[in-house]
């Protein structure tokens, strides 16, 4: 491989040596060409293995990739890092690297949540094994934004089901929004919809369950409001016409 330095390329070989490979990734960093500055890293990984320069280059590597948004190269660059030197300075940044990999690949809800539980999960790994330090920090957030996609995801399911009248599927969504995630923006909705498919049911009591914990839970929620009116007067405040459709569209309004 090769780059332009002052007009000449520079052929990376067996013979190189690892301060000109820096050299050339870096002048492709200057020049906005994260991608290729990566590529010049990993061959001062692949010619200098296990060795101090290694180490630097494939961190300098993973943050490369990463900042020219090749997601998957950063990440194999950052696993890499952690295989060889997971007790390293650099390993709190690897793995919060890892994480973002995952997590800004995240996809709207309405589509499959697979990155969005692997994000979860490295970020997890950050906030565990490296507590206070910066990436823990910034890790922390992005955790909770990755609870509530998920969250959203089960919520729009649970709506489909409800929508369709298949009512246990739909109560089971609900449940775990309530029940398998900390606190979320979806969880008093949550609550009014298992309100509402216990009593399509016909299991008066149950719903009136939901709506105690309901009360200890939010009683200021206008989620809340709703399912008062519901089970007061079997309609709620605000419907309007074709409740399916609003189902549907994922809001009652």
């Amino acid at each position: 491989m090769g780059c332009n330095q002052g007009g000449k390329n520079i052929v990376v070989n067996e013979n190189t040596p690892a301060a000109d490979i820096f050299a050339a990734a870096k002048k492709e960093q200057a020049r906005g060409q994260g991608t290729e500055a990566g590529d010049y890293y990993i061959e001062v990984e692949r010619l200098y293995p296990y060795t101090p320069e290694a180490e630097q280059a494939l961190i300098l590597a993973a943050q490369a990739y990463h900042d020219d948004n090749a997601l998957l190269e950063s990440r194999i660059s950052a696993e890499r890092y952690l295989q060889f030197f997971p007790g390293s300075e650099n390993a709190a940044l690897a793995q919060y690297l890892v994480a973002l990999s995952y997590y800004e690949g995240i996809v709207d809800i309405t589509r499959d949540q697979e990155r969005t539980f692997q994000a979860l999960q490295e970020l997890q790994k950050v906030m565990d094994n490296h507590p206070n330090t910066e990436y823990a920090k910034l890790a922390e957030p992005k955790f909770d934004l990755c609870l509530n996609q998920l969250a959203g995801k089960e919520m729009e399911i649970g709506r489909y089901y409800l929508a369709r009248s298949e009512f246990v599927g739909a109560i089971s969504r609900f449940k775990a929004v309530i029940t398998e995630y900390p606190e979320n923006r979806h969880k008093a909705e949550a609550y009014h919809r298992l309100i509402e498919a216990y009593l399509s049911l016909g299991i008066p009591g149950e719903a009136s369950k939901v709506y105690a914990e309901f009360a200890s839970y939010n009683k200021d929620s206008e989620w809340y409001a709703r399912s008062t009116s519901l089970l007061n007067t079997g309609t709620q405040t605000n419907a309007g016409a074709n409740p399916l459709r609003k189902i549907f569209l994922g809001s009652w309004q």
